[in-house]
């Protein structure tokens, strides 16, 4: 195997805490040098239009789209909310998606709040139900989730041979309280399973660190970095489209804020457009760190 990646992985624009059309959002994304952007299909963006208007937009500005859905009604699932009622939401959300033609499908889907008998029934028909949809889907590794933990991943990927992953790190370093590195068991496991990473900078404590290239957070970013490397590196024949990633740093709790006035310590557009340009510079095509350096 070679000691650097063959391309350097498609860059997208996330959506999350944007607030403007999706023009405005193209224009945003295309500004960072992005390739695309990544976004909810609830997001206003893109709820605020026909998708056949979506698609003229993506296009009109040569732009490709990672469409994001999301069962249980929000990021966190509700807990009313049962196995069968997720699998019907994720039937028509993955119905209605390639109206949008978008490049590849992230699904949050499922409950860390279930029993592993109903996550192996769930899984077993989510999986079938992705298998008729025409696009590329990876399920992401997020709290609140099936795959909430990095120590039950291994499970479930020995169950689900078929499964594929979006990984998202920071959460699991929270989970796990500690960061996530290539010599852990489950990041191995799952290396040759992710098609598409959400590239956000978790630490022990929180999923999101103040600034990533902050010196105070080098080892976070370095870690992150060679797990994110990894993945490029190990994708295995069964991978579905280009490796994509999408610097995702957000708001909702996950940028530190200063006390009593609640201002962010960082500004998100600086971070993520910090963030792309660095991947985008070829930070995960060689194994030196030295890329990491202050922005």
């Amino acid at each position: 195997m070679s000691d650097a990646l063959p391309v350097i992985p498609l860059v997208f624009h996330s959506l999350w805490g944007f607030t403007g059309d999706l023009r405005a959002a193209l224009a945003r994304a295309r500004a960072l040098g992005c390739d695309g952007v990544e976004a909810n299909l609830q997001h206003p963006a893109l709820a605020a239009k026909p998708a056949g208007a979506v698609r003229e937009d993506l296009a009109q500005a040569g732009m490709a789209l990672v469409l994001e859905l999301v069962t249980g009604g929000n990021y966190v699932p509700r807990l009313s909310c049962s196995p069968s009622e997720h699998l019907v939401e994720l039937k028509h959300l993955l119905q209605r998606a390639p109206d949008f033609n978008p490049l590849r499908i992230n699904v949050l889907t499922g409950s860390d709040s279930w029993h592993w008998s109903d996550q192996l029934a769930f899984w077993s028909r989510a999986l079938e139900l992705v298998a008729d949809c025409p696009l590329p889907v990876s399920f992401e590794t997020h709290r609140s989730r099936s795959f909430c933990s990095p120590w039950s991943m291994v499970t479930y990927l020995e169950a689900f041979p078929d499964l594929r992953l979006t990984a998202d790190l920071s959460h699991w370093c929270v989970v796990a309280e500690r960061l996530m590195t290539p010599e852990l068991e489950p990041v191995r496991a799952m290396a040759s399973r992710v098609d598409h990473i959400h590239a956000r900078v978790g630490h022990a404590q929180g999923p999101s660190v103040g600034h990533p290239f902050a010196p105070e957070w080098a080892e976070a970013l370095e870690a992150h970095r060679r797990c994110w490397r990894l993945f490029g590196l190990q994708r295995s024949a069964a991978s579905c489209g280009p490796f994509t990633i999408t610097p995702e740093f957000g708001p909702d709790g996950y940028l530190p804020t200063l006390p009593f006035t609640a201002q962010p310590v960082a500004d998100l557009l600086e971070i993520n457009g910090a963030m792309a340009a660095w991947l985008r510079g070829g930070a995960l095509v060689s194994s030196d760190s030295s890329s990491i350096h202050s922005l």
